[in-house]
């Protein structure tokens, strides 16, 4: 059952398969829900795992061109104030129409991988430009260090966030989702 992170060499590759793992761990939630089970707020949050997904995926991409582009400032993303406002805040209109559980974790699998390869390229010891939010006020700019540890904390939270979800809607934890994920039966022999 692939649930512990995997091993890793050296700094830059333990970051980025940190990363990588949470926003993993997001996309195994996802497993086997329909549409309605993913834009359900079972919680007094009003989170949805469909718009908690969405909100991964608009962190995370926009991360991997930070990454990418430091010490550079990567060019702004080409998106509506709509879109900024429900993916940025896991809003419940940031699960778009066309969204399943199958395309939101192919989404969130693809964005670790090139988040992963985007920390994997740079030096953890180049600074890059802060973005412009109101929550990073008083810095100007910051290691890529402390950004790839900032984006595995903000998603290990999300990861958090969407077992309770997940647990909420139906009772899978992360072990059977793991599992199920893996095309493995649940419970193993011997649990």
């Amino acid at each position: 059952m692939p649930f512990l992170t995997a091993e890793t060499t050296d700094e830059r590759d333990s970051l980025a398969t940190f990363a990588q793992q949470q926003l993993d761990q997001i996309a195994t939630t996802l497993v086997g829900l329909d549409r309605g089970q993913l834009a359900s707020q079972p919680s007094a949050s009003g989170m949805s795992l469909g718009a908690l997904a969405r909100h991964s995926l608009f962190v995370a991409e926009r991360a991997a061109q930070e990454f990418a582009a430091a010490p550079e400032a990567a060019p702004v993303p080409e998106r509506t104030a709509e879109q900024y406002q429900s993916g940025g805040t896991i809003a419940p209109d940031a699960l778009r129409e066309d969204d399943t559980a199958e395309s939101l974790a192919e989404q969130l699998h693809r964005v670790a991988e090139e988040l992963a390869a985007a920390i994997r390229g740079v030096d953890p010891e180049t600074r890059g430009p802060v973005p412009g939010q109101p929550w990073f006020e008083g810095r100007e700019t910051w290691s890529m260090r402390w950004y790839a540890l900032h984006q595995i904390e903000e998603q290990a939270r999300h990861a958090g966030h969407a077992d309770i979800l997940r647990e909420s809607i139906d009772g899978k934890g992360a072990y059977e989702l793991n599992a199920l994920a893996a095309g493995e039966t649940w419970p193993p022999a011997g649990w």
